[in-house]
């Protein structure tokens, strides 16, 4: 064939998943559904692909508006038959048509690939599946000779049919102008009253057209119909996430106990990751990087030789080398930490800048600040950087040393190796390598006595 169509499926209502979000838009490993179907099938450099979608509308369209594909329409769902037939318009006569299903999201690259290689201008390829408990799936009937005559629906198989474990998955791979000739002759004389793809196989059949199967494993083309079946995939995915990365070298302390939920674009060596983390959107992990439990990482860049303890959650920032975070640290947007920052228990940093060798080690909060190389914040420090309006800047010099429990109320600088005394609350700008502080008096109340509750 001279080009490859694919055609994916993706109209269905899925009821069962008792959402009001499209089936294909639930997702696994942190895409949606759909999203793990075309980025397969754009693997395989198709010429066309079209996308018929029906329950959600404009909500499926509109979730992926970048997306190179022809979107048509099916309304209302008359069965996989039905679903094809609105997707001929932008199909080559000339071209393989392969058809995929948009809630099958696990299918590798292998049986795809060894499927286009068997169909031809002759013959029809078939992905099936072996299963111990085939129920609800349309089985593969052959004739005495073990050639494929034709696949019937669970609802209009007969008893000795229902004992078939061959089944069909759906994807088949075949010539455009027989495709379409075959479903212009399609009926709905069946138990669901549809117009079901999958009679095209004994239109092949009694032509005489060859047709191939290629066997996939089960997991690979496992669909979604509700949530139990959803949460399964997720663990088969996280599985194979898993074992992805222990042959890349990393440690995961348990693999059943670990989630990407995006991708993890660059992973060093010597990488320890301890239970329960997760790691969202696009992840950098540099060498030598220990990630404590129960962490969260989402599109982050993360150098070399930095450790993070437990609990600690970073977005949408970047540590640098020999830097540590945590526990219990929150690291928000627009957060650049240089080589070698300490960020402790309790801290929040957000939209902010640490120089080298800064530490803010204790129930802290910094806010769009500027902060130099080998500043000291004590515990207890926030910078006020709202004032109900508009968000103002902190910038605190190289070399400040901030003491305990201090409030630096923005817009405000602290000079170079200047130091605040505890307990200040700092409304105007700090001159380097002078102490400033702002505190009242201590004095004590002689003859003073605590009162007591009234009998």
């Amino acid at each position: 064939m001279t080009s490859l169509n694919i055609v994916i499926l993706a109209a269905g209502q899925g009821t069962r998943m008792r959402s009001d979000r499209p089936k294909i838009l639930h997702t696994v490993g942190g895409k949606p559904l759909l999203q793990h179907v075309y980025e397969r099938a754009r693997e395989l450099n198709p010429e066309t692909t079209a996308i018929v979608y029906g329950h959600g509308g404009e909500q499926v369209r509109q979730r992926f508006p970048d997306w190179s594909a022809h979107w048509v329409e099916q309304s209302p769902q008359l069965g996989t038959g039905h679903a094809v037939q609105q997707a001929l318009p932008v199909l080559r006569d000339d071209a393989l048509i392969l058809v995929l299903y948009g809630d099958v999201p696990l299918l590798q690259r292998p049986p795809l690939e060894r499927l286009l290689s068997v169909a031809a201008t002759d013959t029809l390829a078939l992905l099936t599946v072996d299963m111990n408990d085939p129920t609800g799936y349309g089985r593969i009937v052959r004739d005495a000779d073990g050639r494929v005559v034709r696949i019937v629906e669970e609802k209009d198989a007969a008893a000795e049919e229902k004992r078939i474990t061959e089944v069909n998955t759906g994807i088949l791979a075949v010539p455009g102008f027989k495709l379409k000739t075959w479903l212009d002759r399609l009926d709905n004389d069946n138990a669901q009253g549809e117009y079901y793809l999958t009679d095209v196989i004994a239109m092949a059949a009694t032509e005489g057209m060859m047709i191939e199967t290629v066997s996939a494993p089960p997991n690979d083309v496992a669909g979604v119909n509700n949530k139990r079946q959803l949460a399964a995939l997720e663990r088969i995915y996280q599985s194979r996430q898993a074992e992805d990365l222990l042959d890349r070298g990393v440690t995961l302390r348990d693999p059943a106990r670990f989630d990407l939920r995006g991708d993890l674009e660059a992973v060093g060596r010597d990488v320890e990751i301890d239970v329960n983390v997760l790691l969202e959107g696009t992840v950098r992990l540099g060498h030598r990087v220990k990630i404590g439990p129960q962490v969260v990482i989402r599109d982050a860049v993360i150098g070399d030789d930095v450790e993070i303890m437990s609990h600690s959650v970073i977005e949408q920032a970047e540590i640098g080398a020999r830097s540590r975070v945590g526990p219990f640290a929150r690291i928000r947007p627009e957060t650049v930490l240089a080589e070698e920052a300490h960020v402790g228990n309790f801290v929040e940093i957000k939209k902010s800048t640490l120089g080298g060798g800064t530490k803010v080690n204790h129930l802290s909060y910094i806010g769009d600040s500027e902060v130099g190389a080998g500043v000291n914040v004590g515990a207890g420090t926030i910078t006020c950087n709202y004032d109900g309006a508009n968000k103002h800047k902190t910038v605190i010099e190289d070399g400040a040393f901030i003491g305990s429990d201090t409030q630096l109320v923005a817009p405000v600088k602290v000079g170079r190796d200047a130091t605040i005394g505890a307990g200040s609350t700092i409304t105007h700008d700090a001159p380097a390598e002078k102490l400033t502080l702002s505190r009242s008096k201590q004095f004590t109340i002689e003859h003073w006595q605590r009162p007591t509750k009234q009998r």
